[in-house]
């Protein structure tokens, strides 16, 4: 679940977007902007948001069983513990094309990631009431 310490749970404002779709393309290469993508994701879940999480390119590996516990940042919230939070209040989705580049298949991945390509990707971004970020 969130770290309280490190991410506080903020009021769901009505008139904000009914949806949040966030692709991080980021993983240990760049693990600030990684942490961002899971924080606000992890966040906006406890916020009652309605949150799509696309794991693209580096961030990819963490679709996979224990990579997520292998990343570390100092002053950060726990990788696992986000990534829990986002699991458990919304959907988590692989990049078909980034998980063919690293042999990753369904059978790999955490129980509820599921993998997805562009199509549904555009399909959810453009979605009316829906905000999405990319790190």
């Amino acid at each position: 679940m969130v770290n309280t310490r490190s991410c506080s749970r903020v009021d769901y404002d009505s008139g904000m977007a009914k949806k949040l779709v966030i692709k991080v393309t980021a993983g240990a290469d760049a693990p600030e902007r990684c942490s961002q993508a899971f924080t606000v994701a992890a966040v906006a879940v406890a916020s009652g948001v309605e949150v799509s999480l696309w794991l693209t390119g580096e961030s990819a590996w963490f679709a996979l069983p224990g990579r997520a516990a292998e990343f570390e940042l100092p002053h950060a919230a726990p990788l696992p513990g986000l990534l829990e939070s986002i699991l458990a209040g919304g959907r988590l989705t692989l990049c078909t094309q980034c998980a063919a580049r690293r042999d990753i298949t369904e059978k790999d991945v955490i129980e509820g990631v599921r993998i997805a390509g562009a199509q549904v990707f555009v399909q959810e971004a453009l979605t009316d009431g829906v905000q999405a970020l990319v790190y």
